[in-house]
């Protein structure tokens, strides 16, 4: 944690839209300050790409203070006392100063505007959340000792935490959010009141939960935060899959159980994203969160050998399904859900290639089942591996690389990633004297499978076999296709 920088230092720090926007205020008549993550942040050393305002001035005055100045406003948020704009490049959000209460049965607050800045922070999620800095004068106004909360590396409620959760469920989700993104941990009361009001998160949407979900996954510390959600019992709620994981023994009987074994997996393939270029630039969702749900497969495809072993046959197949109707369920988007369960399903095609080899054919079909995410495989299959057998891991480890290799060379001579039969759909159809149809899609795929298990043939060779292949179906024969 750094101190908060002097008078002079912030003034060189913030951006100078922060003072012009106060000085139209002041001059107005109104009190405003800086409020939440900006001002938390400059004690974690960093300027936040968020500017959120909070006021004495209402909703339109606020408008009134800005118009002509901002270069353009939208008031979505009117009636929740926030107007936001732009200026300047900056995005910033005034809201009214709030007072706000509560329906238990509601998503939404009853939104009641207060007079006073003290009242406003009090309502805020969490301490370290609940400091402002007044303008144009930056005085550091903290009455719920946020700094000592950041100082401490916890994360507290200005009030009780069963009331503020009460209150907004969803910062029980802010909570392990937090506890990922800054690397600090709950309060003992903070966790014993998620523990106990897991329930509530039941009002709270499945996007918003989604949202807080994805922040988490591609925070600092994703581990800290899906633990404090198990822990607490609220992933029995947002991602129960995860939960199951904690009863089930690993098959190599090297692991505490599947739950801690995925925590590893998803540390390690956040060692293997490429920074903020290269082919996976971190942090990517979508590797992460295979990476954690790979294995939710496990509990329902648990099989007790009569050697005393433990097997999970299919849980790749199954753990995608399951994939799928969770990330359905939160409300994520259709590519983003195929893609995790794309690598869900394929995580576990690498293993045997190190004992038995692959053909050049099925190397390229492991290219061409991947496709575009080929690159967060490599990445996923290889964090996979948590053996504490060195041996093991090593050769588990050189097997992929030459995996990696065979890829490479083959990808060289052949264009592996673009992948095309020799013949295209109007040279099947020229061919065959066919029309578009249910037809051409069948020859199509002959073709491209050909393509796959033999490599490029040309036209003339790949047109031959087309033929004989069509020779044999009964359409041909009977002549029922349409010439």
């Amino acid at each position: 944690m750094h101190a908060l920088p002097s008078h002079d230092a912030l003034r060189q720090i913030l951006p100078s839209v922060i003072f012009e926007l106060a000085d139209r205020f002041v001059r107005a008549g109104f009190e405003i300050s800086l409020v939440g993550g900006p001002v938390r942040d400059l004690f974690l050393g960093r300027v936040s790409p968020d500017l959120d305002f909070t006021t004495s001035a209402t909703p339109e005055q606020t408008v009134k203070a800005i118009s002509g100045w901002a270069d353009n406003i939208w008031d979505v948020g009117r009636e929740f006392g926030t107007i936001a704009f732009k200026k300047d490049g900056f995005t910033l959000e005034v809201t009214t100063y709030r007072a706000d209460a509560y329906d238990k049965d509601s998503r939404k607050p009853i939104v009641a505007f207060g007079d006073n800045l003290r009242d406003d922070l009090f309502r805020r999620d969490f301490t370290m959340n609940a400091m402002a800095l007044r303008l144009p004068d930056l005085e550091l106004v903290d009455p719920f000792d946020g700094v000592d909360s950041l100082r401490e590396g916890l994360i507290r409620t200005p009030g009780s935490p069963d009331i503020s959760f009460s209150d907004d469920p969803l910062r029980m989700m802010r909570a392990a959010r937090f506890a990922s993104q800054l690397r600090i941990e709950v309060s003992p009361e903070v966790r014993q009141a998620m523990a106990e009001m897991t329930e509530r998160i039941d009002i709270i949407s499945a996007e918003r939960v989604r949202d807080e979900l994805v922040k988490l996954i591609n925070g600092a510390d994703p581990r800290a935060g899906i633990d404090l959600l198990v822990d607490s019992g609220l992933a029995d709620k947002v991602l129960p899959e995860v939960s199951a994981l904690r009863l089930e023994i690993d098959e190599h009987h090297r692991h505490k159980d599947v739950y801690q074994h995925s925590l590893t997996v998803l540390e390690q393939a956040i060692g293997h994203e490429t920074d903020t270029d290269g082919a996976v630039p971190g942090p990517d969702f979508i590797l992460r969160f295979a990476a954690l749900m790979h294995d939710v497969g496990k509990p329902a495809t648990r099989k007790f050998e009569s050697n005393g072993a433990v097997s999970f046959r299919h849980h790749d197949m199954v753990g995608s399904k399951l994939v799928k109707q969770r990330m359905r369920a939160l409300r994520f988007d259709k590519d983003t859900t195929k893609a995790v369960a794309r690598l869900v399903e394929l995580h576990m095609r690498f293993y045997g290639y190190g004992e038995a080899g692959w053909t050049d054919s099925a190397v390229r079909r492991y290219v061409t089942d991947a496709g575009d995410l080929l690159e967060r495989l490599h990445r996923l299959t290889r964090s996979d591996v948590t053996t504490r057998n060195r041996r093991k891991a090593e050769r588990l480890g050189f097997a992929y690389d030459d995996l990696e290799t065979r890829i490479a060379e083959i990808t060289e001579q052949e264009e592996l990633n673009a992948i095309r039969p020799d013949l295209n759909g109007e040279q099947i159809m020229s061919l065959l004297g066919i029309k578009a149809g249910p037809m051409v899609g069948r020859a199509y795929n002959f073709m491209l499978n050909l393509r796959l298990d033999d490599g490029p043939l040309g036209e003339e060779i790949a047109g031959e076999r087309l033929q004989a292949w069509w020779a044999e179906q009964p359409e041909s024969q009977a002549g029922e296709h349409d010439k």
